[in-house]
């Protein structure tokens, strides 16, 4: 049985997650017909309400997808995503920063379908200069198909923070100068976002397939916020932006440590199967 002490942690920890919530509507609205571009999709991808709201859907014959018009080097991006509700086996949002070329950066947030009433899996990656396979998976502590959540990403010249409505859940710091690991810094990336069919690997490896009789599939964007810079001093007219040094403090890496103990499925950096000549070097260092 938990002692009352760690049952009085996890419900103020829980407190601060029903207070961080909150954090969705505060993050500020910007407006989809000046900032992105419907890319793909033949019509599937829908800027309404103004610009305020971006809806894309699935169906058997595509998908859709958005871009951001400008790229950033560093920045800190924040979108509301509401998912795919109801069964969404087979299905992937994705919402992600990306450089183009063979030795690309990119930045991932990805949201695994799965059957009506299994929660979503979260699966996170990193590029760095085309190197890739940096998977961290999730549950989230909410069902992200009944509302809008923020979804951010943090990037500066320490490190990149995926934060989900203001909670930290993984940090990959920049360990160029110390461990060699090559770390996304001189490419500029815009930001993507796409619905699109992979049932032949997201649900249980492909075990479970597309339901097309629920097609078609919608899921919603509004409040994309985009706070960077393309420079090529390497970002330092962007210094005076209070993002640029920010770094976790020791109540985020509570929150960190905690979604992490609790929440987290898996985690590249502790398979050892995977990587049986021994884990990548960012490893040892706690990325």
């Amino acid at each position: 049985m938990a002692s009352s002490s760690s049952l009085c942690s996890s419900l103020s920890f829980l407190l601060v997650l029903s207070f961080m919530a909150g954090f969705a509507s505060l993050v500020n609205a910007g407006n989809f017909d000046q900032d992105v571009d419907i890319s793909w999709g033949d019509g599937r991808g829908k800027i309404l309400n103004n610009g305020q709201l971006l809806s894309l859907s699935l169906d058997k014959s595509s998908g859709s997808g958005f871009q951001s018009k400008n790229e950033y080097l560093f920045g800190k991006i924040d979108t509301q995503i509401k998912l795919v509700a109801g069964n969404s086996a087979g299905t992937v949002t994705a919402y992600y920063l990306s450089s183009q070329g063979p030795t690309h950066d990119e930045v991932d947030f990805e949201f695994l379908g799965n059957l009506s009433g299994d929660p979503y899996i979260l699966h996170t990656n990193l590029f760095s200069q085309g190197k890739g396979n940096r998977e961290v998976q999730f549950y989230l502590w909410f069902d992200p198909t009944k509302d809008f959540h923020t979804y951010s990403i943090l990037w500066n010249p320490i490190h990149i923070v995926f934060y989900v409505d203001g909670i930290p859940i993984r940090e990959f710091k920049n360990l160029e100068a110390t461990k060699g690991v090559p770390f996304p810094k001189n490419q500029p990336m815009k930001l993507y976002a796409s619905l699109w069919d992979a049932e032949d690997w997201a649900t249980r490896g492909g075990l479970v397939k597309t339901d097309w009789t629920q097609a078609p599939f919608v899921a919603s964007f509004r409040s994309f916020n985009a706070d960077g810079c393309v420079e090529g001093d390497g970002g330092s007219s962007c210094n005076s932006k209070g993002w640029m040094n920010q770094e976790l403090d020791g109540e985020s890496l509570n929150r960190l440590r905690w979604v992490q103990k609790n929440y987290m499925v898996y985690n590249y950096c502790s398979d050892v199967k995977r990587f049986p000549q021994g884990l990548p070097t960012e490893c040892s260092a706690s990325n």
